[in-house]
């Protein structure tokens, strides 16, 4: 057997995709080390590189300037849970209905949907805020809920993967043994969809669970407050505990890290989806 060689060029490569992990985990990284350290040695030169014996301290700190810590992280555990459901349901729902129906004004009203992805987020901000407060959900679940229910681009997404992934004879032969058209969604096009279900829903509980515009427009209460807008609160007048903010991060950072191992290989199977034909 030959040994393994590894030309110039590849070793070109693989240093260019090293460098880049190491930009990208390094905040992270970082985080994980201020959180275990005290504010004076955080802002010395040079920042400590490695794991100090402060993270109870901070810990503390964090739990006495926010009392509702851990109510907040399970508030956003639970806002972002249940947008991430309602926008697997909603986009595969309409992804399947512009992938595999045909009705009036389909093209015009599909190039709409994909219009609102023009917009910037901030354009939307008084009118969310007025609408909430008209319909009285202020500082309720539904304000945050509701508004992301549903987003251009998981139809987008759901119509690709439909189109490409499920041949129209499958469902036409489950209409033909009876079954109906929730059916054929529930039992034929739900099951195939499963890749694409997972990078919606990673890429969805993400961004729900960073979502800081939305929770400082609607939510007036510090109880109410998600976790980036909660550690955003002790950035106050005083001075800002960067240690108890890093510890903050670190444990709000743990649930992100568990869904994306959880929903990991679903991603990939999702984002290569028909990269590969045979």
């Amino acid at each position: 057997m030959s040994a393994f060689k590894v030309g110039p060029g590849q070793l070109s490569a693989y240093a260019i995709v090293l460098a880049g992990a190491v930009l990208m985990l390094a905040p992270f990284y970082f985080m994980f080390v201020f959180a275990t350290h005290s504010d004076r040695e955080i802002l010395s030169l040079p920042p400590p590189v490695w794991f100090g014996n402060h993270f109870i301290d901070n810990l503390k700190l964090l739990l006495e300037r926010l009392p509702y810590f851990w109510h907040n992280l399970g508030w956003s555990l639970y806002v972002a849970l249940a947008v991430t459901a309602a926008n697997l349901l909603l986009c595969s729902l309409a992804g399947y209905a512009f992938a595999m129906y045909e009705f009036k004004y389909k093209r015009q009203l599909f190039v709409f949907v994909m219009g609102t992805m023009l917009l910037p987020s901030f354009v939307g901000m008084i009118p969310t805020a007025l609408t909430m407060s008209w319909l009285g959900w202020m500082n309720e679940p539904k304000a945050l809920i509701v508004p992301g229910a549903c987003g251009a681009l998981g139809i987008f997404m759901m119509r690709q993967y439909i189109t490409s992934a499920i041949p129209r004879d499958l469902l036409d032969a489950a209409r033909i043994d009876g079954c109906s058209e929730f059916g054929v969604y529930f039992r034929i096009v739900l099951p195939l969809i499963g890749p694409a279900l997972g990078t919606l829903g990673l890429v969805t509980f993400i961004g729900s669970w960073n979502n800081f515009m939305g929770p400082l427009i609607v939510m007036r209460d510090m109880e109410m407050y998600t976790v980036p807008l909660a550690l955003r609160a002790l950035q106050g007048t005083g001075q800002t505990p960067w240690g108890a903010i890093s510890a903050g991060s670190s444990i709000a950072v743990v649930p992100l890290l568990v869904i994306f191992t959880l929903a990991s290989r679903r991603l990939i199977e999702g984002l290569t989806a028909g990269a590969v034909k045979a």
